[in-house]
């Protein structure tokens, strides 16, 4: 399931996250990739020690875990520290798959991949992010504080920058629901009962769905 979800940070959280971008130093982004990641990464990144890196952390944990479609997707046991990656004209990072387990403070299993969009699309030139799913390669370049949400095992690349630079968040997260088609099933039905809900709120459909729901998750959960 792709899942691109608007407005998850803030005007002003967004205004912050673009201002600490601004005065922040980078590094090289293959300190973080894995072998054959590193041969087709070519990003700048901040220091995961830097003041910056932990308060744009906090800023990004806090609008995932208090935005309600997010979680309801994604239905996350684990949300690993973000990389805050910076791309300039001529850098790119080729096809590649994310590594099935990140090691570090927090180890996780990485079933879900996020990339939170800081920069406008109008403010570069190229940067597409290309991923590969059931109906396609899709093309995600979404407007700054949107987030787009996929499963980390597809294929996926960021064009060359032509101009311009792309700043952006990216994450992984374990769910508490491995599997994929649990988890989307999980998704929708969520989804029918909040749509029930707007609708209908006396609806006495909707206890017995939500315990349908608290049912299956507690059946497919893995915490």
């Amino acid at each position: 399931m792709l899942l691109a979800i608007e407005n998850v940070l803030t005007d002003e959280e967004l205004a912050y996250a673009r201002e600490l971008f601004t005065r922040a130093k980078f590094i090289d982004g293959r300190v973080t990739a894995g072998e054959l990641a590193a041969k087709v990464k070519y990003n700048l990144q901040l220091p995961a020690g830097a003041a910056e890196t932990q308060a744009l952390t906090g800023l990004v944990h806090n609008s995932l875990h208090r935005n309600a479609l997010f979680v309801s997707a994604a239905l996350p046991r684990v949300v690993c520290a973000p990389l805050f990656n910076r791309y300039v004209p001529g850098m790119d990072f080729g096809i590649h798959v994310d590594n099935a387990i990140r090691i570090g403070e927090v180890t996780l299993r990485t079933d879900l991949a996020g990339t939170l969009f800081l920069s406008e699309p109008d403010e570069y030139e190229g940067g597409e992010l290309l991923i590969e799913d059931t109906y396609g390669v899709q093309r995600i370049k979404l407007s700054a504080g949107s987030l787009v949400l996929y499963p980390a095992g597809s294929l996926h690349q960021v064009e060359v920058i032509n101009s311009g630079h792309r700043d952006v968040a990216v994450f992984w997260v374990q769910s508490m629901v491995r599997d994929i088609a649990q988890r989307s099933l999980l998704f929708q039905l969520d989804a029918s009962i909040q749509s029930l809900r707007s609708r209908d709120p006396e609806s006495p459909e909707i206890v017995s769905l939500v315990g349908c729901y608290h049912n299956l998750l507690r059946l497919w959960a893995d915490i």
